[in-house]
């Protein structure tokens, strides 16, 4: 979780005002970049993320960690990569739609972007077992007489 100062974005052009933007859009921009990245199967999310989205409300700021130093953001982020992706691969592919979004649409350079990958989920598998035969026991007719 971001802290709760807004971050003022400086302009090389004379603008009206000064612009702010709250750490929890920038949490949401990272969250989207990284989740639509190939091979990421998920964020890593709290208890509350869980039970929220269990009503229908998606949380894109998860498993987002921000650092704000002076000028320099720092950005954490936790995935769970889907089985067989080349870890390195989807790592830096996270790195790079993470720093290209932000520089994007909100002109923020980043210091860093670590990704920690924080488990692998694996495919689902068909059903083993068969509903007719729970036990797996041959039938009568199947069984040999000696």
């Amino acid at each position: 979780m971001a802290e709760d100062t807004n971050i003022i974005l400086e302009s090389k052009e004379p603008a009206l005002g000064k612009i702010e933007v709250a750490p929890q859009v920038l949490e949401i921009i990272v969250g989207i970049a990284a989740s639509q990245t190939d091979g990421v199967a998920r964020m890593r999310g709290s208890l509350a993320n869980s039970v929220n989205e269990l009503f229908g409300r998606k949380e894109h700021g998860k498993g987002v960690k921000l650092t704000f130093d002076g000028d320099e953001l720092a950005v954490d982020v936790y995935v769970y990569l889907n089985y067989g992706v080349a870890v390195p691969k989807v790592a830096l592919a996270i790195q790079d739609s993470v720093k290209q979004q932000l520089l994007f649409m909100t002109d923020l350079d980043l210091r860093e972007v670590n990704v920690h990958v924080e488990g692998v989920i694996p495919e689902k598998t068909a059903q083993q077992v068969d509903p007719d035969n729970l036990f797996n026991q041959p039938d009568e007719g199947d069984s040999e007489q000696s």
